[in-house]
């Protein structure tokens, strides 16, 4: 084994001992074995806690083949699925280009069943079946169904991918269960996390504006305050800015807010959040970060085009020089900061076991019971987000 990957399979081992959920389903699958026959084809974050899922799945008879997301794939967990016999393509330092070559490896394989993040791999099954239709291909790329991680793939699912996914899509993200454990309080926790490990910079009395109030964006202002530091929010639905409001945020839109704020942390799951107007209005000064999946809530690009210069500080840390003397610091080049930035950590353990334990059934009922889903995004269904509570209420030994 090289160094590389006994560095990968170490710390693989002590996220494996912490994982007690998916300990459980790992044993369940080795008996039942839903996912024999099966290829699956993954484009999630490489990082330590999907080596452990993908071993769950692989307990129950899967074949895998799968890439990382831009920019957070781990390159020891990478060499440590590979010596288990997976394929896996990819690294952490891919272009964007390379990136979507791995995806599109993914899909050369043709996998039966899909466990996505962001869509990428829908969106390719979605041109196939499109490419298929319009040449009468006789063995067109047949999908059992699959699963979304994420809010950004779930509209992008709903909306840009609306009525071309012949095949079943579980939206992990609309579980309630996953808001909760995984989004509000993990995201939450790590994305502050992840500030203070890039800046080094101290949170309370620092002025801070959370972009979005879904589940992620509160969670981050959350955690935000509970280390003193000072919130506002931004928040175009008008039922969420009052929630963030009775939370007792301050809240505006982010014209009000951008003289205001120090640090800018978008939540949204949507494209062109901080845009050319924001640039040419913010202070000299202000930290620009992103905690939502696609690179495209700050537009950087723009941002970029926009400035006079760029110096490179720190890992995950550049200045980016304005006309009139002005500066921004952008974190993590406008990706996830929590998984793209330095020593990279994600969600807390707990949650993803929960988070995870929900893939890997929601992936079992794809498998075994795809007739009983209807065609495109769906919700998880409720019995499998109950039944997981459950476990995981005991695993936390909650009554106590």
């Amino acid at each position: 084994m090289t160094d590389l990957a006994a560095r990968g399979a170490a710390r693989v081992e002590w996220i494996r001992s912490r994982m007690p959920l998916l300990a459980a389903a790992r044993e369940q699958f080795a008996t039942s074995r839903p996912f024999a026959g099966h290829l699956i084809g993954m484009s999630l974050h490489l990082e330590p806690k999907t080596a452990v899922l993908l071993e769950t799945l692989a307990a129950g008879g899967a074949e895998v083949v799968a890439t990382g997301n831009h920019g957070s794939t781990q390159d020891d967990v990478v060499a440590f699925l590979r010596g288990q016999g997976m394929t896996v393509h990819g690294a952490r330092d891919d272009t964007l280009a390379q990136h979507h070559e791995n995806v599109a490896a993914v899909a050369a394989a043709r996998p039966s069943i899909l466990l996505d993040n962001g869509a990428d791999l829908a969106a390719l099954a979605a041109e196939s079946a499109l490419a298929a239709d319009a040449l009468a291909v006789a063995d067109p790329w047949n999908i059992l169904g699959g699963t979304e991680e994420t809010t950004s793939g779930g509209i992008r699912l709903r909306e840009e991918l609306a009525g071309r996914i012949p095949f079943p899509v579980i939206v992990i993200n609309d579980s309630k269960l996953k808001a909760i454990g995984e989004n509000r309080h993990a995201v939450g926790q790590s994305v502050v996390e992840s500030f203070m490990r890039i800046t080094n910079l101290m949170v309370p009395g620092r002025r801070f504006v959370v972009v979005g109030y879904g589940w992620c964006g509160s969670g981050v202002a959350h955690y935000l305050r509970a280390l003193g530091g000072k919130v506002a929010v931004v928040e175009t639905d008008e039922l969420k800015a009052f929630e963030a409001a009775m939370d007792g945020y301050r809240v505006g839109s982010l014209e009000q807010l951008t003289e205001w704020g120090e640090v800018f942390i978008t939540a949204t799951g949507h494209p062109g959040i901080l845009t050319q107007s924001f640039f040419e209005a913010v202070p000299s000064g202000a930290i620009l970060a992103n905690c939502g999946h696609f690179p495209w809530e700050i537009d950087v690009p723009a941002l970029r085009e926009y400035s006079t210069g760029e110096t490179h500080l720190d890992d995950a840390i550049d200045r980016l020089d304005l006309p009139g003397g002005r500066h921004v610091i952008l974190l993590a080049d406008g990706r996830m900061m929590n998984l793209a930035g330095r020593e990279p950590k994600g969600n807390s353990l707990e949650s993803m076991d929960l988070g995870f334990l929900l893939q890997s059934l929601s992936l079992e009922r794809v498998a075994t019971g795809a007739d009983t889903l209807v065609a495109g995004a769906q919700p998880v269904p409720d019995d499998l987000d109950r039944e997981i509570a459950r476990r995981m209420l005991a695993a936390m030994h909650a009554e106590r």
